[in-house]
């Protein structure tokens, strides 16, 4: 491996961009991808360099073949993903341990000390921040997600500012479709446009009927999943 490949990748896992790293086994050749560049010793044709990403997209490792037959070995190197839940409710209970088991780093931030307790999220990172302070010291990015859940709008609103400034790959907010009209309302006169707005999920999770707080935590997993999976960020 090439010095500057080394550095390249020494500092992309510093930064947590995801990037892969794909040599020629017929040559031995490297090049580096990443969702927006490339840089390296050979180019990819538009075809390889989207099964490429699309690799990098679903965190997977691989050997692919050209159609010059050459074969290549995709190595995606990628920041473990995180979610970040405002509002240390009922919900987030099962939610969290369960985005844990699905491979998330999670931290849950509520001001409110009753409810942010180490008893109440045992093995759970707990911030007991404001949730706009907690989000830009964290900074959400391309590998974050971000879920509201405390229904208070001096908690929430915070937080999807900054969410809305980040590049979070999914945002979603709990509520009914009439409390999250008025969240799109408040956050309009706050000046952010509708692309923005259509950014976030709400009401928050799939629709598949949920009740429970155990439900409505997988309802919600599901739809991060189906955002990381199927969407357009990595």
């Amino acid at each position: 491996m090439k010095a500057e490949t080394l550095e390249r990748l020494v500092r992309a896992r510093a930064e947590k961009r995801p990037v892969a790293l794909v040599t020629d086994l017929g040559t031995g050749l490297q090049t580096l991808v990443y969702p927006e560049a490339v840089h390296g010793s050979f180019s990819l044709d538009g075809a390889m360099l989207a099964t490429v990403r699309d690799y990098l997209r679903a965190d997977r490792s691989g050997v692919i073949q050209s159609d010059d037959d050459s074969r290549l070995f995709v190595q995606a190197v990628c920041p473990r993903l995180r979610l970040i839940v405002v509002g240390a409710v009922h919900i987030a209970q099962p939610l969290a341990p369960m985005a844990m088991l699905a491979g998330y780093d999670v931290t849950v931030v509520d001001p409110r000390r009753a409810f942010a307790t180490d008893e109440r999220f045992p093995g759970i990172t707990v911030d007991q921040g404001w949730p706009d302070e907690a989000l830009a010291a964290l900074a959400p990015d391309a590998r974050t997600a971000v879920v509201t859940l405390t229904h208070d709008q001096k908690l929430d609103d915070p937080a999807l500012t900054v969410a809305l400034h980040s590049g979070a790959f999914y945002i979603g907010a709990l509520g009914s479709r009439k409390t999250h009209a008025a969240r799109l309302g408040r956050l309009r006169a706050a000046g952010f446009a509708e692309p923005a707005l259509a950014r976030i999920h709400g009401p928050v999770g799939l629709g598949i009927g949920a009740l429970t707080p155990a439900e409505i935590a997988v309802s919600i997993l599901a739809d991060i999943t189906l955002a990381l999976r199927q969407g357009t960020t990595v």
